[in-house]
Parts: C-alpha cells; sequence; structure tokens
C-alpha cells in the first residue's frame, strides 16, 4: 500500500502548514482512500515554528510569556522545553513583523525576544537554546534582545542607546558586566538565509525594504550595523544577516552558533523518518522563487528526498521560477485557479484540487510502470 508524507510550509498570508497538509491530504484520499497518508507540516525557524514542533512532539512542556513587541505594544511569545533541556525560542511569536501595528524600519527593535531568553535562560531544567530566527520586524543586529539579557550599548558619553537599529550609529562601548550567561549547552541560531550582515547582500540592503525601510532608512541603518561590528571586533559571516542581524548580534556577544532552520525542525518532527518508508513525498510554500533552494523548506525536502532516492511533488500557491525538472509533479494554486487573488481567496479549496491531480497522476505513473 503507498505511503505519502505531505511536508509543506504554511502559505504565508494565506494558510497556515498544518491546514496547507491537511487539504491536500484531503484532495489525495478523495481519489486513493486506501493509502498511507502522513501529515508532517514543516517551518524553516520563522513564525509558526513553536506550534509546529509542539504538535509534533509528546515530551515538550509550553510556556507562554508577556513581552514588548517590536513596536512598544505587548505580545504573548511562546517557547517549548523538551525532556531532555533542549528549549526552543521563536523570534516571530516575540518581536515578529506580522505582530507590528506599523512598520517602523528604524526604531523596531528585538527586546521582547530578550525577554523570552531571559527567562528561558533562568529555568533550572534548559541546558540548551535554539532560536528560530525567521519574522522579525527590526534592523537592530539582536541588540534589543541582548539588551533584556543584561548587555548595556552605549555611546561616547556613557548613555545607553535607543532601541531599533537607528541608534547603532552611535554606538562606542558595549557593557557586559551584568549579562546572563548562556546555558551550558549552548545557543543555536536557526537561519533560513545565508546573507551576511553588512554589504549588498546583507541585512539592511535585502531585508530592509520590506520592513518598511527607504533607501536612506537602508544607509543608515548599514551605518549602524557597520558600527556594531567594529565595536565588537567579531567579522561579518554567512548568515549573519538572518533577523535583522540578530544572528550577528547573537554569534558575537552571546557565543551562538548557526544551524539551517530547516534541518533542525526536520529532525525534531521525525521527518526524515517518515521519509525513508515514503513512496512520495509532497511539499510546498507560498511561493517559489529563487530564494526557495537556499534553506527554505521546499529546498530541504528536496535535498533530503534526493538523498533517500525518493520523488517529490511540489504544491506551492504561486511559482515564479520553473518546477525542478526531477519533480514527481508540480502544481500552482495561481495557474490552477487563473489568478493569485482566487488562489488566496479559496486556498483550501484549490489545495484539495491538488491533493486530488497528484493522486490522479500517482495513479496513472502506477498503470504506466
Amino acid at each position: 500500500m503507498p505511503r505519502i508524507v505531505i511536508a509543506p510550509d504554511s502559505f504565508k498570508g494565506s494558510t497556515f502548514n498544518v491546514d496547507v497538509a491537511t487539504w491536500i491530504r484531503l484532495g489525495w484520499k478523495s481519489v486513493r482512500p486506501n493509502d498511507v497518508v502522513i501529515e508532517k507540516p514543516m517551518a524553516d525557524g520563522g513564525e509558526g515554528t513553536v506550534e509546529t514542533i509542539a504538535q509534533n512532539r509528546d515530551d515538550v512542556e509550553k510556556f507562554t510569556i508577556s513581552v514588548v513587541g517590536a513596536d512598544g505594544g505587548s505580545n504573548r511569545a511562546t517557547w517549548l522545553l523538551f525532556d531532555n533541556g533542549s528549549a526552543v525560542v521563536e523570534l516571530a511569536s516575540a518581536s515578529g513583523i506580522t505582530l507590528v501595528k506599523e512598520l517602523d524600519a528604524l526604531g523596531s527593535h528585538t527586546y521582547g525576544l530578550g525577554q523570552v531568553l531571559q527567562e528561558v535562560s533562568k529555568h533550572p531544567e534548559v541546558t540548551k537554546i535554539f532560536i528560530a530566527l525567521g519574522g522579525s520586524a527590526s534592523t537592530d543586529g539582536g541588540t534589543g534582545a541582548l539588551r533584556a539579557l543584561g548587555f548595556s550599548f552605549l555611546d561616547e558619553l556613557g548613555d545607553e542607546l535607543s532601541l531599533g537599529g537607528a541608534g547603532l550609529v552611535d554606538l562606542a562601548e558595549i557593557d557586559t558586566s551584568n549579562f546572563i550567561k548562556p546555558p551550558r549547552g549552548g545557543v543555536v541560531c536557526l537561519v533560513d538565509v545565508s546573507n551576511p550582515l553588512l554589504g549588498h547582500n546583507g541585512a539592511a540592503a535585502v531585508f530592509g525594504p520590506q520592513k518598511g525601510a527607504t533607501p536612506e532608512d537602508i544607509q543608515e541603518l548599514e551605518s549602524g550595523l557597520a558600527r556594531f561590528v567594529e565595536v565588537c571586533g567579531v567579522p561579518d559571516s554567512p548568515g549573519s544577516g538572518a533577523a535583522g542581524g540578530t544572528a550577528y548580534g547573537f554569534r558575537a556577544a552571546w557565543g551562538a552558533t548557526f544551524a539551517a532552520g530547516s534541518a533542525i525542525v526536520s529532525e525534531m518532527v521525525g521527518l526524515p523518518q517518515e521519509m525513508e518508508k515514503a513512496d512520495l513525498v509532497i511539499t510546498g510554500e507560498g511561493q517559489l522563487d529563487s530564494q526557495s533552494w537556499n534553506g527554505k523548506v521546499v529546498g530541504y525536502v528536496r535535498s533530503l528526498a534526493g538523498a533517500l532516492d525518493k520523488p517529490v511533488a511540489y504544491v506551492v500557491g504561486n511559482a515564479t521560477i520553473d518546477f525542478p525538472d526531477d519533480a514527481f509533479l508540480g502544481l500552482s494554486l495561481t495557474s490552477m485557479s487563473g489568478s493569485k487573488e482566487e488562489a488566496m481567496a479559496s486556498t483550501g479549496e484549490w489545495l484539495f484540487a491538488a491533493g486530488k491531480e497528484l493522486a490522479e497522476q500517482y495513479s496513472l505513473s502506477l498503470l504506466s510502470s
């Protein structure tokens, strides 16, 4: 009996990963009701990472804390604690861009993330922290979070800088006398990009515009991040630009290491074990583009499937590039529905249709084999 594994990311702005997987499964089952269909919703370290992991594990405890949002409002952030002492924290639920009322490229900050990490670090059972860094609203190099952890960012007069990326241009000294130490097992930043902190491919230039930054803002943020590097004395590196440079801040000040978010989440939810037993893997995301193969869920699933010699089918909201030549099948909801607006208005309906089409094509492939 064929075994199908469905492992999509969320369709941002439209449908959560759990619902994406369910609609595809229902469509598939309408054609092939006897197949074993396993839902393994995925995340790459962005919004929904904590919930994705929590839904797939029985050995986690969930905690919720009230924190200051990236725009100064109040957010409810959730973190997880595994039986083995590992904790998972998600930036998007504390300082995420989807939680701000108005974009503020210069003033948004990560202080709320630091508040969560302060609680986690003081928990007696925590031995290691994984920080999912996707979905940031700010470009502050993680200095807001680090401030909540006891670091002080001072100007030449010894005064504390204002929160946000704009103030970093005046950074003269970092006071580390009162910072909270990370747990003995260390800190791992889950990143979904390989961008450096600085330059034309860096945090401000590439991701600043989607956070509301004008060309002038980008120059100011770039100058602030460059000053941060100068004061820290820790060189830039691939991945340091993740979450507005938060990855760099944690590496430079808190000794964090980087890991691909998709790979770590995959291990935490048990995806590799399910894929080993699969006859077909179905993955997808909101938009397939040139970034999809670089740290995103679909790229990771494709790579893992290749290593396991498993066929992969893709269901995406929209595709700006061609599906891979080695795909079993690639379906775009925009193409199926006739427009992006229709695909987003009736995503569940079109995901069901996509699951049905995949099952029909799979049946034909079995007949011809």
